[in-house]
């Protein structure tokens, strides 16, 4: 039997590469096949959901969700770790995790479909990719049916005039930290990438794909689209660093991404969703905020605090999220 998986995706989807990224770091004896019509079959076979990355192991086990299949296969590859010895260290690389697959998605998806450049570059790109042979004459077509079946969605990740502003705003201030705290190092949490850095690069790199996103990163974020480059394809190259190395240039991210917008939202939807509401508002780093109501989200956050009920000795950690204002949204 083959011991090659076969990972099913698309390079425009973040979660897609985000798997894609962990198996190359890993050396995982692994096939990467674009999901589309040539593909569909074996697809449909081994899905449960019709999403994507979708792993099949040689024995015909299949996985679904991003941060699971790593979770997973952490357990089969442990070496090199992803995960720092320090429990401080490597719940906040979960943390930041976290953010990029729930909160950093906001952007991403935003500027795809928001600006018509990016509109049409994602809109072609996908045709091609999911629709192999396509004529000159039947790409305008396609073209617009994956416009007509993506722009509705900029609702589920809360774009709308109001909250423009608002997503934009949180991808400058990500790009502006980053670039500084990337400066210094080859990866978030130092020498080597950390389960952080494959949930954030993953939204970042489909932005440097895209027309506007991607001007603004060359323009302003020299250091942010290098480790976006190294994350494509990274290697080890050297220790984790400390958190008294870190702090000065990672707490920003912590602070004023994490514990003033991520949280903040991530709660109010599980509140939203307990309470069978299906769409909150909220008043969101001084401005109106609403949006639909989301059920992984909430999931997720569940997970996220039974993460941090976890860590046996808080001592460390405690302080660090209390600083960044992230400590009172963790208590279950």
């Amino acid at each position: 039997m083959s011991n090659v998986y076969r990972v099913f995706g698309n390079e425009l989807s973040p979660y897609s590469v985000k798997v894609r990224s962990y198996f190359r770091y890993k050396r995982i004896p692994h096939e990467w096949l674009i999901r589309n019509s040539q593909t569909e079959a074996e697809f449909q076979q081994h899905a449960k959901l019709p999403l994507i990355p979708l792993v099949v192991a040689p024995d015909g086990k299949a996985f679904q969700d991003s941060t699971p299949i790593i979770e997973y296969f952490e357990t089969r590859y442990p070496e090199p770790s992803i995960h720092p010895d320090d429990p401080a260290l490597a719940f906040l690389s979960a943390l930041i995790e976290e953010y990029g697959d729930e909160w950093g998605n906001k952007p991403m998806f935003h500027y795809r479909w928001w600006y018509e450049a990016d509109q049409q570059s994602g809109a072609e790109r996908i045709a091609r990719s999911m629709m192999p042979g396509l004529s000159d004459a039947e790409l305008p077509g396609a073209v617009e049916m994956v416009k007509g079946r993506m722009i509705p969605r900029l609702k589920f990740v809360g774009s709308r005039a109001e909250t423009k502003d608002q997503i934009e705003g949180s991808l400058l201030r990500q790009l502006a930290i980053l670039n500084t705290h990337l400066a210094q190092r080859q990866y978030l949490l130092g020498g080597r990438p950390a389960f952080a850095d494959f949930g954030l690069y993953a939204q970042l790199y489909q932005c440097s794909t895209d027309p506007t996103p991607g001007g603004i990163m060359r323009a302003s974020a020299p250091h942010v689209l290098a480790w976006v480059e190294r994350m494509l394809d990274p290697t080890n190259e050297g220790a984790f660093e400390t958190w008294t190395e870190l702090r000065t240039t990672l707490m920003p991210l912590l602070r004023d991404e994490i514990g003033a917008l991520f949280f903040p939202w991530t709660t109010a939807n599980a509140q939203a969703l307990a309470a069978g509401q299906k769409e909150f508002s909220m008043t969101l780093a001084g401005k109106p905020y609403s949006q639909e109501t989301q059920k992984y989200h909430a999931k997720s956050l569940t997970a996220l605090r039974a993460r941090y009920a976890a860590v046996a000795d808080k001592s460390t950690l405690d302080p660090i999220l209390k600083e960044a204002g992230c400590y009172e949204w963790l208590q279950a």
